[in-house]
């Protein structure tokens, strides 16, 4: 507890000020769903089915893979297919983060980068025929009228420290998710499975009609400068440095520990880290004097320090590339977009 009493003065008045903060905020976040719960404020409806992949935390639950998951199986279905980001920290053109990650790794699906996700919907409808919008980031983004809400929840740290924002992680109270249609666990080999049971039989208590889903990062690769691809194997045994900037950083450590990797290393950086030359070159010179052979880091990091490392160090900087895979309730997330899909599409599934 931030406010303990064995905590020296100053870090219990900081604690006193995170609970007065997260009580304010908590007053704000509940007459907001409020008005919205009640048609005070009205959604906008768009002539497509729209899919909300959110979270109930801060930081790193694995919306993305969740979300490219999700574009790729139905755009092999042919269906017209488009991601509603509001693209963190880009800027112009640029992609950054969750964006371009969904570029590279959902190829025919189209990623419409715009804050106003009504704007970014109308988009996606009128200029490519969308019938399937995937708005990444969207449970809290009210203001678009979904028709299914999948809540994707990390099983390595579920419920944000039971506190919200800025005292804990929850973006919401947990109540909230009274309105979400599915929870998706995700990173469910990372905890037991009597862990994984008292998580939906909490969830389940708050909503009895909830769907859920297991699914887990699959390692698929090693990605290096230039496009070059490394099988996992080949890091068998070698030195590495590894690095990320992510949400739940503890999460891409062990899973580069469940591989067995030799890591003599590791550096955190914030969510969201924009990386610079220096940062790099600090990276380069930790792993270089711990004698690493790989600098290894997150798909989402490595769009961010690719260029900046390019031909430039002895150690090779390279990504672990990941893909989500279902572990159970596959058919039941699917099966709910699949009734929606039908309102707009004259296909059979």
């Amino acid at each position: 507890m931030v406010a303990s009493k064995n905590q020296p003065l100053g870090y219990r008045l900081l604690g006193y000020i995170l609970f007065a903060v997260s009580f304010c905020y908590r007053f704000i976040v509940a007459l907001r769903n409020i008005l919205y719960n009640k048609s005070i404020i009205k959604a906008v409806k768009v002539p497509a089915a729209v899919i909300s992949i959110g979270n109930i935390t801060t930081g790193g639950t694995g919306k993305t893979p969740l979300v490219a998951w999700l574009c790729n199986y139905f755009t092999a279905k042919n269906i017209e297919t488009a991601v509603l980001t509001r693209g963190y920290k880009a800027k112009g053109s640029v992609f950054a983060d969750e964006p371009a990650m969904l570029a590279k790794a959902s190829p025919k699906a189209k990623v419409i980068v715009n804050p106003d996700r009504i704007a970014g919907a109308q988009k996606a409808i009128s200029q490519h025929n969308a019938k399937l919008l995937i708005m990444d980031d969207g449970f809290q983004h009210r203001k678009l009228a979904r028709d299914v809400d999948i809540v994707a929840i990390d099983a390595t740290e579920p419920f944000g420290y039971e506190k919200l924002l800025p005292a804990g992680l929850l973006r919401e109270p947990l109540d909230s998710l009274k309105r979400a249609d599915a929870v998706v666990i995700t990173r469910s080999n990372q905890n037991s499975t009597e862990k994984i049971s008292e998580i939906k039989e909490r969830l389940s208590k708050i909503n009895p009609d909830i769907v859920f889903a297991s699914a887990v990062h699959k390692p698929m690769g090693i990605k290096l400068i230039k496009d070059k691809q490394m099988p996992l194997n080949e890091l068998a045994g070698r030195k590495i440095y590894a690095f990320c900037g992510i949400g739940n950083p503890d999460s891409f450590f062990q899973t580069l520990s469940q591989m067995a990797f030799n890591i003599v290393g590791t550096k955190v950086y914030n969510d969201h880290h924009k990386y610079t030359e220096s940062d790099i070159a600090a990276i380069y010179e930790d792993a270089k004097y711990k004698q690493a052979q790989f600098i290894l880091t997150t798909h989402k990091d490595w769009i961010k320090t690719a260029l900046l490392s390019i031909d430039k160090f002895e150690i090779p900087f390279a990504a672990l590339m990941i893909e989500l895979e279902f572990i159970d309730g596959q058919e039941k997330i699917i099966s709910l977009i699949d009734k929606t899909i039908e309102k707009y599409v004259s296909r059979t599934f």
